[in-house]
């Protein structure tokens, strides 16, 4: 697809009138960033070294007053609720983002000091759970953020028709996500550098449909300016 680009008051901002991101209705969608996927033995490569770039991105959408919505995986014990490539795994005894868990947790800084712990009862029941105005949890079963999950409701009464992606790992959760954003017509930015497993071969995908990847720099820019001038 060719890369269209505008400039305005705020520099570049790509896209045309359709796919264009508007950073003053857009939400932070962070993708399983849990401490077992951080760091131990069951880490996804890459992800403990974008985890500062997915807090750094997280604080921006703070400070611009934009909302921010972390999905997260819950695997029972007996992998009852796992996807099933991974069910055996799980009911062998591996113990992986188990409710209540260390390991469940979302990633150290990515979310407000005083927030509350994860609540799974209320997260496998279907409810999002508050952390702090304008910041939610939301429990996802299988990849894509939308798959039986409340996101879509909670994005449309927040009026957001653009979202940022940005977690572990491209190829699954993220990528899953976009593709099933994209047929919800939403106007996409995938964060390339807090997103593991990015790369070129991503990038041409994304490009591919309109979804506009963007570095954490640009996306704090682009908010900034744009929030910033909306107030």
């Amino acid at each position: 697809m060719r890369r269209v680009i505008k400039e305005t008051a705020a520099g570049p901002v790509p896209g045309d009138e359709h796919t264009r991101p508007h950073f003053t209705r857009a939400a932070l969608l962070t993708i399983d960033m849990q401490a077992d996927f951080v760091s131990g033995p069951h880490a996804v490569p890459g992800t403990e070294r974008i985890a500062p770039a997915v807090a750094r991105l997280a604080r921006a959408f703070r400070d611009a007053g934009r909302p921010i919505v972390h999905l997260v995986r819950l695997y029972l014990p007996d992998g009852g609720n796992a996807d099933l490539c991974r069910r055996s795994l799980i009911a062998s005894g591996t113990r992986l983002v188990v409710p209540h868990s260390p390991g469940s947790r979302l990633a150290d800084g990515l979310t407000p000091a005083d927030a509350a712990p994860l609540d799974p009862e209320r997260l496998l029941s279907g409810a999002a759970q508050r952390l702090a105005d304008g910041e939610h949890v939301i429990y996802k079963p299988r990849w894509s953020a939308f798959y039986r999950t409340p996101l879509q409701r909670h994005l449309a009464d927040l009026g957001v028709d653009t979202l940022v992606v940005a977690g572990c790992n491209y190829p699954n959760c993220p990528r899953a996500t976009i593709y099933d954003a994209s047929a919800r017509d939403y106007r996409l930015v995938p964060a390339e550098d807090a997103t593991s497993r990015f790369g070129e071969h991503a990038r041409g995908e994304m490009t591919g449909i309109a979804a506009w990847c963007l570095t954490v720099p640009t996306i704090e820019r682009l908010l900034r300016a744009e929030c910033g001038a909306a107030a």
